[in-house]
């Protein structure tokens, strides 16, 4: 069964020139059917040079918002509308403008985990790789309202030492590993490295070697000398870890970070979206246009 669903999707993907993008966090079947797996931002430059005419989105809205951001000349599908992200829902423009109205002339930085309307009305995005970076970008003197997760922008806070206004968002999923998952499989794995994702809350992050983002932990993992790892993020990363390092093993560092919005993509809807062209992703153009700048500012960087 399933590998008749992979041969039609094969073919259709060859048929209406459609180039698939996985996120890390997608189910293995997912990943393995896609051309690039990766994060948001990275998938969605990828795809903008590639000649495909069809973007195929396997992730959560935002990241097909950020692939049609970038690709405004192509198709980009998300094969399921509800696969949406808890976490960028957690802000809306009118409690952004409110916030700038009480912080005026703050400058906004956006996390990429939010809707394409919050990027338009921010100065500059960040991925969770490149935060740091972009807050140390902003002058001393200016203020920063950062949003909307205030974990990655707690971790941000202290790596930059830059003192920032935080919303009060977070994910939900990486609220999920707790002090007590790590400390148990430290017992159990004593010579195990714990890489966790900066969307974990600041005593979870303290007990790991390293913070990095989800492209940050793959690079890590294949270049560590270590051949054991707890992983503190969204488990349907292993996957890729356990294919790309099999000589390796991992450990999630709790069972319950599953994300159920990143599992709703499964092979039968990716066959479905690309047999009738659903479900098709459409911004504004004004909002694409200052969307569009926001990120190109993060880009610049």
């Amino acid at each position: 069964m399933q590998k008749d669903l992979v041969a039609k999707i094969e073919s259709l993907k060859k048929e209406k020139k459609v180039v698939i993008l996985a996120h890390n966090y997608q189910r293995g079947e997912v990943q393995d059917i896609a051309d690039f797996v990766g994060d948001s931002i990275d998938l969605s430059r990828k795809a903008a040079t590639t000649s495909a005419e069809i973007i195929l989105f396997c992730g959560v809205l935002f990241m097909a918002e950020a692939a049609k951001i970038l690709s405004p000349g192509k198709v980009v599908l998300l094969p399921d509308l509800k696969a949406g992200c808890p976490l960028a829902n957690m802000i809306t423009l009118k409690e952004l403008r409110q916030k700038k109205k009480e912080y005026p002339g703050a400058v906004v930085v956006c996390y990429v985990n939010s809707a394409v309307e919050i990027k338009a009305e921010s100065d500059i995005c960040c991925t969770s790789a490149n935060a740091v970076k972009v807050v140390e970008s902003i002058p001393q003197d200016k203020e920063i309202i950062f949003i909307p997760d205030k974990w990655l922008g707690d971790y941000t806070s202290r790596i930059a030492k830059r003192r920032l206004i935080l919303w009060d968002g977070y994910c939900a999923t990486h609220l999920k590993i707790l002090p007590e998952n790590i400390l148990l499989l430290k017992e159990r794995y004593p010579k195990a490295e714990i890489i966790v994702h900066p969307e974990c809350t600041r005593d979870v992050i303290e007990m790991a070697d390293q913070a990095l983002s989800t492209m940050g932990i793959v690079k890590w993992v294949k270049e560590s000398k270590a051949t054991e790892f707890i992983i503190g993020t969204e488990n349907g990363i292993i996957h890729r870890l356990k294919k790309e390092n099999p000589e390796k093993r991992f450990f999630p560092a709790s069972v319950l970070a599953e994300c159920p919005n990143m599992k709703l993509t499964t092979l039968e809807k990716v066959l479905w979206a690309l047999e009738e062209m659903k479900y098709q992703i459409e911004i504004e153009e004004d909002i694409r246009l200052k969307a569009k700048k926001a990120v190109e500012r993060m880009l610049e960087i």
